[in-house]
């Protein structure tokens, strides 16, 4: 009899264990359990840590709370501007809803992958080319927004979309190779035509201070000599100064009063200053003074009768 109470016993704390062990459940910190009772969603969803369910009448399951990074699959659209692309994205999403994930839809993940897939080629038919490469920002927040409104009837939020990559045709890449070699081309030239037109300027500013003092342009004539003679590498073939051939020609202005004054005849009246002779022409000799009237000598005329 005591053989037979102490083996009931047994039996009995075996079916019990065995009892605990099934209803027995354990919750990690990011997940959340939710109970079906004979396929009746139970309102109390379960916090992290150690639970119980009653054995064989219910069921738990777990949803994970983390933020999931889903990749989307590259996906090929003609944009509005007409150019085929290739686009590929990231979509960064939450379960926030633990029973609405599982009841409100098959499969929570396939949901938002294939909203993502649908929404990304919707955003690259309305969007031109320049907007994919340089404006992301404006397209990944409608690109949220589209994603996200159906999936909040999931219990599902969208935290974040990134478009990743933008392919592009091989003919594409060297039209808007070309294009920006002739922007840049463009600037190089304005750039230079400002540059040429300051230099100008000041040599213009230079040329007026220099022409009250002819020596400072003959200085400025013996500087850039010496600059180019510097290298050694080159045959320099200097031009006569303008200045020497004014010289040399007032010089021989000079010399023919001079002797009319040493011979004893009256000074002439002051004559006009003589005009300066143009640099383009070649100096010429000046002319001898023509005598004056006074100077000249009477001519024997014979008269006839």
């Amino acid at each position: 009899m005591v053989d037979a109470l102490v083996t009931l016993i047994v039996v009995l704390a075996c079916l019990g264990a065995l009892g605990v062990l099934a209803a027995a459940r354990v919750v990690k910190q990011y997940e959340r359990g939710v109970v079906f009772r004979l396929g009746r969603l139970r309102s109390d969803i379960r916090g992290p840590g150690f639970t119980m369910i009653a054995p064989f009448v219910d069921r738990l399951q777990k949803v994970n709370m983390q933020i999931v990074t889903m990749p989307v699959p590259a996906q090929e659209g003609i944009t509005r501007d007409n150019v085929t692309v290739r686009v590929d994205a990231v979509v960064y999403f939450k379960v926030v809803d633990a029973a609405e994930a599982l009841v409100a839809v098959e499969d929570y993940r396939f949901a938002v992958s294939q909203m993502a897939q649908t929404s990304l080629r919707s955003i690259i038919g309305k969007s031109d080319l320049d907007d994919l490469l340089s404006n992301r920002e404006k397209l990944n927040q409608g690109l949220e927004l589209m994603i996200d409104s159906p999936a909040v009837g999931w219990g599902v939020h969208i935290d974040r979309v990134e478009i990743k990559d933008v392919s592009l045709p091989e003919t594409m890449k060297r039209s808007m190779a070309r294009q920006a070699e002739a922007d840049r081309e463009r600037r190089a030239r304005v750039i230079n035509a400002d540059a040429e037109l300051q230099a100008s300027k000041k040599l213009a500013e230079a040329a007026s201070q220099m022409a009250d003092t002819p020596s400072a342009l003959q200085l400025r004539l013996l500087q850039t000599v010496m600059a180019v003679a510097a290298e050694k590498n080159s045959t320099l073939v200097l031009p006569i100064p303008v200045e020497l051939l004014r010289f040399l020609e007032k010089g021989q202005q000079e010399i023919p009063a001079a002797a009319r004054t040493e011979g004893g005849a009256p000074a002439a009246a002051p004559e006009r200053e003589a005009a300066p002779a143009r640099p383009t022409q070649p100096a010429q000799p000046a002319r001898q003074a023509m005598p004056t009237l006074t100077e000249r000598e009477p001519e024997p005329h014979s008269v006839e009768r």
